[in-house]
């Protein structure tokens, strides 16, 4: 089944009732139906081979929502690929993934145009967050009516990239059977009701925004109030129109500024991406009366786990990620393979329908990251408590062995962050000359802490060698679009920190 088939399905019988407002523009469910079914039918036209690529390099807007539909129904790949990105980093993306259409912001257009040309692009065309761009001045010559093209549940659908901190970025392939498998968990473990109204403030090129929002709220046949971007005091405003809101942490923690967070008709706040600190979970609740789902996904596998949605199915604990969704399988393991003790910390693997089958033309990569049982590595470090609900502890990149000692910046950062005076931390490893690596802990501290005290205060609570060795106070720490900090930067930034 193409997935926009199953998308469908899920809207409301009267296809004129609102789907999507949008500042002062109203989009109605046959809005959505009609501008996908014309912008498919010049999609089809171009007669692109099976399978092509259609690369997505342009802001967000209702029309780029209704541009993803388009290209499920049309058969073809969407690459969604963040608007900020730059010449060198689009190069790469279009030498790898061979789009068949490159789609950007009209202003982009010139520079954009000429690199995916020289890469053997046939189409390229604009679309702009202001309901203009050439692809809607030609997709306005088609029929609004369409037949989606027959897909198969292992078809591919979409291509992500990873954020590409380190090394190369790589293609994530996902399925339409994927995608629709994620949705639909998600529909029944969130408890999707028929008069839910989503806040969408998300990006919607990565998996929060689009794979999770926006298909669940499609598959549900929910309306969306809509942000092209994500603003506070706009989105606090819109709070008592809303029953459901997905952010990252940093949305959070700047809705938190706001004087007044009226949440009295919200159902339920999810939070993903990036770590939310306690500190700004207990505050939300504190506020506003409602604890914040977390959940945990990557871009190769959707969602896999998730704090509990109904009270029945248990409290909400911070710091945690719950237990495995329904149909995923989860087992953390040693460095030898074996299965971890409970509590025990190790290499989080999973399976499941969600998990996507490999890297876009890396073969090697992906036999690489799956084992011979076929549980894919997701590179995170985790463990599972007696009730299988699962802690992360960091990513297993992200290790430092200081001295021949595993330290695991999660851990450090958690004692950090309850510090007097600190605001966020990020704990990094970089070379030292006597104990291999060295713990670093980037800090900021809006109260007013000092790097002495803080180790003076550290080492009262944890272990010597996971003391940081330096503590370095920044205005911010560095994150991607998505609210990730990025410690690879930072390693970067202080790899000479001990050399003489």
């Amino acid at each position: 089944m193409n997935l926009y088939t199953a998308l469908r399905a899920g809207f409301p019988a009267d296809l004129d009732s609102t789907a999507i407002t949008a500042d002062e523009a109203r989009y109605s469910w046959r809005d959505l139906e009609r501008g996908s079914a014309m912008l498919a039918n010049w999609l089809g036209q171009l007669e692109l081979p099976a399978g092509s690529r259609v690369a997505v390099h342009a802001d967000k807007s209702v029309e780029g929502l209704v541009l993803y539909l388009a290209v499920l129904r049309a058969g073809l790949v969407y690459l969604p690929l963040n608007p900020a990105y730059q010449a060198g980093e689009l190069a790469h993306f279009i030498t790898d993934a061979e789009p068949g259409v490159v789609i950007c912001a009209g202003r982009h257009f010139g520079w954009v145009s000429k690199l995916a040309f020289q890469r053997g692009v046939r189409w390229v065309f604009t679309l702009n967050d202001d309901r203009s761009g050439t692809l809607l001045d030609r997709a306005a010559q088609m029929r609004d009516r369409q037949e989606p093209v027959s897909r198969q549940p292992g078809d591919l659908a979409a291509i992500l990239y990873t954020s590409g901190t380190t090394g190369r970025s790589k293609g994530a392939m996902l399925s339409h059977g994927n995608l629709l498998a994620g949705a639909r968990t998600l529909r029944a473990y969130w408890d999707w009701r028929p008069d839910d109204v989503l806040l969408h403030a998300l990006p919607i090129f990565h998996i929060h925004g689009l794979f999770v929002a926006i298909n669940g709220a499609l598959l549900n046949g929910n309306a969306m109030l809509w942000f092209n971007r994500f603003e506070a005091a706009a989105v606090a405003r819109a709070l008592p129109e809303a029953t459901l809101f997905m952010g990252v942490p940093t949305m959070y923690v700047r809705l938190l500024q706001e004087t007044t967070l009226d949440a009295r008709r919200m159902r339920l706040f999810v939070s993903g991406s990036a770590p939310l600190l306690a500190s700004t979970w207990r505050e939300w609740q504190a506020r506003t009366g409602h604890a914040i789902l977390e959940r945990y996904g990557m871009s190769e596998t959707l969602m896999l786990t998730s704090n509990p949605c109904r009270p029945d199915d248990g409290e909400r604990i911070p710091g945690t990620v719950g237990p495995a969704l329904p149909g995923v399988g989860l087992r953390i393991v040693r460095d030898d393979g074996q299965r971890c003790a409970v509590d025990e910390i190790g290499q989080v693997q999973v399976r499941g329908p969600s998990v996507f089958g490999g890297y876009w033309r890396m073969p090697e990569k992906t036999a690489e990251e799956f084992t011979a049982d076929g549980w894919f590595r997701t590179g995170d470090v985790g463990r599972l408590a007696a009730n299988g609900w699962l802690t992360l502890i960091g990513r297993s990149k992200d290790l430092v062995i200081s001295g021949g000692f595993n330290v695991y910046p999660a851990e450090v950062e958690g004692v950090i962050d309850t510090l007097p005076g600190v605001g966020e931390s990020a704990v990094i490893g970089v070379p030292h000359p006597d104990f291999g690596e060295a713990v670093v802990a980037v800090i900021t501290a809006p109260g007013g802490a000092a790097p002495e005290s803080l180790i003076a205060a550290l080492k009262t609570r944890i272990a010597a060698f996971k003391v940081p060795k330096r503590v370095i106070v920044v205005p911010t720490l560095p994150r991607n679009a998505m609210g990730k900090v990025q410690k690879q930067l930072l390693r970067e930034q202080h790899a000479r920190l001990f050399q003489p």
